[in-house]
């Protein structure tokens, strides 16, 4: 199947061609190196994104903010995620792939070390805007580059291995802001991470080539300022809704607001790349979703992403809130289940591999709507060993979902929409994420307003129960897909 490399693909990061017909679970020297790079480059960012959940507290003290303002340096992290995925497609098409690394990491280091400096709140939000803009591009560079370089046998593996960056990452986040605010000033969350992601530019700088070629493609001006108001209203309006806590008519209205010119935004946005398929190249080629089973996989992904979130910011609210955990004790007892997920997912990716996607999913649905319908029945009592036990097991409900989806949504795609997968994918993660958070977070808030923080955290974990049912449906309808390139000759 080694037909599935790019076929526009140049340089030595290809040469193994000939060699994958004969010997397909071989790669090249080079192309692990790549991969390796982009895959440690990949987890630091992410990791990143979830370190700044547990500090927000000693932040509003040290930078004399309130609440809703300190909010901003999450919200406008997700919001500048939202808005810049959608143009990565047109950017790893446009440039060669050690221009974006170069770019994603020199923009990833440079907003870390501005944020470890950062004389005040402003400062420190553009900080983190000016990573989170780095963070963006990481993801599909990575995930694309794994479609151009590995052999189809080998893709669940080295995909496994795409997990580990996905879900561990995240899941330290809490642990180790945790451990550096037991000891150090905030500002250490941001040092101790600069050194890694210097590290990781310099290597991409000498042993990155580059993988594919750059293509002159023109950019839609009005379809990348489409994605302000459509992503980004959508983001932040599902986020307003998720922080407002069941809040006065005022921040209601506003997300509102910003939720209904996000999905007209959007539908002007879709309309627009449909048009632009027929006579140009569109920002997002929304062409990806002729392929069943990647439409198949990124509705599964957009369930599992809601329950994955549900429970990263539910758990440490029940931890907290209800038990009393200080945040680093909170960020301990959630590290097994992100340790699980990633160390989890090799092994599946090489099952995966072995069997297909179908065993998997529906193992991994079956078993993440068990655990978060055993999540709605904790009371104030339960003991932590048992809510760490559902949580390795929600996270290994999640591993044996997460690869199988990845792998076969993106398998099936030409090698010209391998970017633009890779992009509606990490698209449709950031907004699911959101969507998520918003809606449990609020059935959290109004329910334990009116009948206590217990009753609040089961009506949240009920729900999230109901839409994991979904997963279950879409899961029964996986199937292995084959490489796509024999079939579509690449354009």
């Amino acid at each position: 199947m080694s037909t599935e490399a790019s076929p526009n693909a140049k340089g030595q990061a290809v040469q193994s061609h000939g060699a994958e017909a004969a010997a397909p679970e071989k790669m090249s020297r080079e192309a692990v190196t790549i991969i390796s790079t982009l895959l440690v480059a990949t987890f630091v960012v992410i990791l990143n994104e979830t370190i700044m959940n547990v500090a927000l507290q000693r932040l509003m003290v040290d930078l004399r903010v309130d609440p809703p303002t300190v909010q901003w340096l999450s919200t406008g992290f997700m919001l500048t995620m939202a808005v810049v995925i959608p143009t990565t497609g047109f950017i790893l098409q446009s440039l060669s792939t050690r221009a974006v690394f170069m770019l994603a990491m020199g923009l990833f280091a440079g907003g870390t070390a501005l944020a470890a400096v950062a004389p005040g709140f402003e400062v420190l939000l553009l900080a983190r805007i000016v990573q989170a803009g780095g963070t963006a591009i990481m993801l599909p560079l990575l995930m694309t580059t794994i479609l151009t370089l590995v052999p189809l046998a080998r893709r669940g593996a080295v995909m496994g291995n795409v997990s580990i960056a996905i879900s561990v990452a995240p899941a330290m986040g809490p642990t180790v802001s945790g451990l550096i605010l037991e000891h150090f000033t905030w500002r250490f969350m941001f040092v101790f991470v600069l050194p890694v992601a210097l590290a990781a530019l310099a290597i991409g700088a000498k042993y990155l080539t580059n993988v594919g070629e750059a293509e002159k493609a023109r950019l839609d001006s009005l379809s990348v300022l489409l994605t302000v108001p459509a992503f980004g209203g959508l983001v932040y309006g599902l986020s307003q809704i998720g922080g407002g806590h069941g809040g006065q008519a005022g921040p209601g209205a506003a997300a509102i607001a910003a939720l209904a010119i996000g999905v007209a935004a959007l539908a002007v946005f879709v309309l627009r790349q449909v048009r632009l398929q027929k006579s140009a190249a569109p920002l997002l080629d929304l062409r990806a979703f002729n392929f069943r089973m990647f439409t198949v996989s990124v509705l599964l992904m957009i369930v599992a992403m809601m329950a994955l979130f549900g429970g990263v910011i539910l758990l440490p609210l029940y931890l907290q809130e209800v038990r009393g955990l200080g945040s680093l004790e909170t960020g301990l007892a959630l590290l097994p289940g992100g340790l699980a997920m990633g160390l989890l997912g090799p092994v599946i990716g090489r099952a995966f591999d072995k069997v297909g996607p179908l065993p998997l999913t529906v193992s991994g649905s079956i078993l993440m709507v068990l655990t978060l319908w055993q999540f709605s029945m904790l009371d104030a009592g339960t003991a932590v060993w048992w809510i760490i036990t559902l949580h390795v097991g929600l996270s290994f409900g999640l591993a044996l979902l997460f690869t199988p989806a990845f792998t076969t949504g993106l398998n099936p795609l030409p090698p010209h929409l391998y970017s633009h997968g890779s992009a509606i994918m990490s698209t449709t993660q950031q907004v699911a994420g959101a969507a998520g958070t918003a809606l449990l977070v609020s059935i959290f808030a109004v329910v334990s307003a009116a009948s206590g923080l217990v009753a609040g955290m089961s009506a949240a974990f009920l729900t999230a129960t109901v839409i994991a049912f979904a997963a279950v449906v879409l899961s029964a309808m996986m199937r292995k897909t084959e490489g796509a390139a024999a079939g579509h000759g690449g354009h």
